[in-house]
């Protein structure tokens, strides 16, 4: 299972990469997870930078999306929204098919934040039929430095939280990434 794990936050000390990567060091040995912590570095999203004209950092990141089998996002809120780079991530991908079957699901590293919750809740059913609003996991991480959340994250409690969140998210994301199985004897 291939997970790419996107974090919202262009911050270098982000608590919400930290997290991502903490994750991913406590994740089962069946579940790889690559952390995107460039949303910073992508161009402004512009339909006239679409297809031949489309940027080497932007290509990239649709390659990595295509190659998951799913992908978990956590995000700060920036004014009770959507920060600007991930929602420009975001806009890179409406127009490909690399997101419009693939499974996503949200983590949290704050207590708050629920508005911009419900705003990326609402693009993510947008562009994708697989969005799995009800496999979420919040850790109340704000304001720890990077070395804390991994501290934080490694504690007994909190990882097996996020061994059952991960766990979750990946029996959503076989059931629908697998190919359907043809019945034997079936002309294909």
């Amino acid at each position: 299972m291939k997970i790419l794990a996107i974090s919202g936050s262009a911050r270098r000390n982000s608590t919400n990469t930290a997290m991502l990567r903490a994750v991913s060091a406590v994740a089962s040995d069946e579940i790889e997870i690559a952390v995107f912590d460039g949303v910073g570095s992508l161009p402004v999203f512009s339909p006239d930078l679409e297809g031949e004209s489309l940027p080497e950092a932007v290509r990239d990141f649709i390659a990595l999306i295509a190659r998951s089998d799913g992908v978990i996002i956590a995000s700060p809120e920036y004014v009770r929204s959507i920060p600007g780079g991930l929602k420009n991530a975001i806009d890179w991908l409406v127009s490909g098919d690399e997101i419009v079957h693939k499974p996503i699901a949200l983590l949290h590293a704050s207590h708050r934040g629920d508005d911009m919750l419900a705003g990326l809740r609402t693009v993510l059913a947008t562009i994708t039929d697989r969005f799995a609003g009800d496999i979420f996991l919040r850790l109340p991480l704000m304001k720890l430095e990077p070395a804390e959340v991994v501290q934080a994250v490694e504690m007994a409690e909190n990882r097996s939280k996020v061994r059952a969140y991960l766990q979750a998210f990946s029996a959503i994301a076989l059931k629908t990434t697998r190919p359907p199985e043809v019945p034997a004897g079936a002309i294909q």
